[in-house]
């Protein structure tokens, strides 16, 4: 029997028990405080909130103390936050996102338990846990996981409004909710948002002929709370800089969409590619269970909510696909109503629980295996802690394998528990894994001799190039030299924030206290034109050049 009652979900939540989810927990946070920050996302999206902090200028984003506009502040302020709170430190930088994205898990158990079962929920929980894609994305710092929680949210609650009595206080609830959602979603990472959720609610009237969703809004009282969290921002940082408005509307959104402007240019395909691997170990169940969704029986006053889902989901994947500049994680947000989808379906099959287990401890081995051969190809050898990440990477999803292989019901609740922790874990150990061994993805390790010698009045130089995860691991401002990248914007308005070459060596030649970071392919020339200084750290991407000496006190 299908029921929509709000405590239903909670119910089911708590009926699985709390140390369940309690340990679901730490599986998904056990690597978070381990893993260097990786350039050039994670470094980023650690210093802005840094400098924020710093600076007290809670209204305009920084990056190397220069404006930088390219996304709205949220997960800039949520992590300001936890600083102030804990520190700076690798699992702070990371809590808002790797804790969102966790949140998508019991979110998706909650919206699916009330009205298809407990089982079915727990399955689509499976489903969404098991996904490389999802796991992968959601435990580095980018902006996709929170906006995939906020929107995937918008819509779940969304459905639930729908589903609800009309004109009762749940359904107002339920909009309300979605409404907030949404416009937490635009201060996660724009007014795509608009186009997503716009785009899935006209084709759906459209396909079901059925315009009650649009008098089932509440759009004036909806409208208002939206307005009421996500513009004042955007109003306060177009006053404060006139040139906000044109950069992050036209730039950022229009042309980023309209041409290749930002130079993340793939095929059309590109998406479908990435879909096809982050459903993979449960990929041969995806036909059916999108069939079964788009044919769906009505359920409360008709309202179809798998196919409303479903539609979304091909919205998301058709709308970037269309997009001029793609990267990877930009589809994460049709995942959990994908898990959905998939795990409502799956309760038909005896055998989906031992097939998505099986098929994920496959496929995670297969990737250790193929990391395994990449790093050996690149650097001739594979040692030190990669090793053990990778063995337990390889090991941990066959928890899953033997908790399926006895074929009672009774287990069948446990078998997708287990699935899902074992996968979260074995996921995170092949993070582990390629962090460790190919440690030229972040700057940690380059900066462990560096850091010591670096004070208060130590001058910092970036010579040609910007890294990301050094000034965070520093926690201090770089001034650059001949480099511009992703900066641009921000030195077209404080044009001093660069230093010509010439100007950097009358700096250099002018100091005893000073450290420079350029490209090791460009430090021989550096050297004919008269840069002195001692390396004091080296890596593949960055060479750290001292002026000091390194016995000083």
């Amino acid at each position: 029997m299908m029921v929509t009652e709000t405590g239903e979900g909670l119910r089911a939540l708590r009926s699985l028990g709390w140390l369940l989810w309690i340990a679901l927990a730490v599986a998904w946070f056990a690597t978070m405080p381990v893993r260097p920050l990786l350039d050039p996302d994670e470094g980023r999206y650690a210093e802005i909130p840094r400098e924020m902090l710093a600076s007290g200028d809670w209204i305009t984003p920084r990056l190397d103390g220069l404006k930088y506009f390219e996304k709205p502040p949220l997960q800039y302020w949520a992590t300001a936050v936890t600083y102030s709170l804990f520190g700076l430190s690798e699992w702070t930088a990371r809590l808002w996102t790797v804790g969102l994205a966790f949140l998508c898990l019991p979110m998706v158990f909650m919206w699916t338990a009330p009205l298809y079962g407990k089982t079915a929920a727990l399955a689509a929980l499976g489903v969404l846990a098991v996904s490389p894609y999802f796991a992968i994305v959601g435990h580095l710092n980018l902006l996709d996981a929170g906006f995939s929680f906020w929107l995937a949210g918008a819509i779940l609650a969304f459905t639930r409004a729908q589903l609800a009595a009309e004109r009762s206080l749940r359904e107002r609830r339920w909009m309300l909710a979605a409404w907030a959602a949404a416009a937490l979603a635009v201060l996660s990472k724009g007014i795509v948002v608009g186009v997503l959720c716009g785009a899935t609610l006209i084709l759906y009237t459209l396909l079901e002929r059925d315009g009650r969703p649009w008098r089932r809004l509440h759009a004036l009282w909806g409208l208002t709370l939206f307005l009421v969290i996500a513009a004042p921002w955007f109003i306060v940082v177009s006053v404060r800089n006139p040139s906000f408005a044109a950069f992050f509307f036209i730039h950022e959104h229009f042309a980023r969409f309209l041409t290749t402007v930002h130079q993340r240019v793939e095929p059309w395909w590109y998406f479908i590619l990435i879909l096809l691997l982050a459903a993979l170990p449960w990929l041969a169940h995806l036909p059916r269970a999108a069939t079964a969704a788009w044919v769906e029986n009505g359920l409360d006053r008709s309202f179809k909510p798998l196919k409303f889902l479903l539609i979304f989901s091909a919205v998301t994947l058709v709308f970037f696909s269309a997009s001029g500049s793609k990267l990877a994680p930009y589809i994460l947000p049709l995942m959990p109503p994908l898990a959905i989808i998939v795990g409502v379906r799956a309760t038909r099959s005896a055998r989906f629980p031992r097939a998505m287990a099986a098929a994920s401890a496959a496929y995670v081995l297969a990737l250790s295996v193929g990391l395994a051969l990449y790093v050996l190809r690149i650097n001739g050898a594979v040692h030190g802690p990669g090793i053990g990440w990778l063995l337990a990477a390889a090991l941990m999803p066959l928890s899953g394998v033997i908790a399926t292989y006895r074929p009672r019901a009774h287990s069948l609740r446990a078998g997708l528990w287990m699935t899902a922790a074992g996968a979260l874990l074995g996921w995170q150990c092949l993070l582990c894994a390629f962090t460790d061994l190919l440690p030229q993805r972040s700057a940690y390790r380059l900066l462990l001799p560096v850091k010591p010698l670096v004070h208060a009045q130590t001058e910092l130089f970036s010579v040609g190039q910007y890294r990301e995860t050094i000034s965070p691991y520093l926690q201090r401002t770089m001034q650059l030299v001949d480099f511009q990248g992703e900066l641009q914007f921000g030195l077209s308005k404080e044009p001093g924030g660069q230093l010509s070459d010439q100007a950097f060596l009358t700096r250099w030649h002018g100091t005893q206290d000073a450290i420079a970071f350029l490209d090791p392919a460009s430090l021989a020339a550096w050297r004919r034109r008269g840069l002195e200084g001692e390396v004091i750290s080296a890596d593949q991407e960055t060479v750290a050049l001292s002026r000091m000496s390194t016995s000083r006190p």
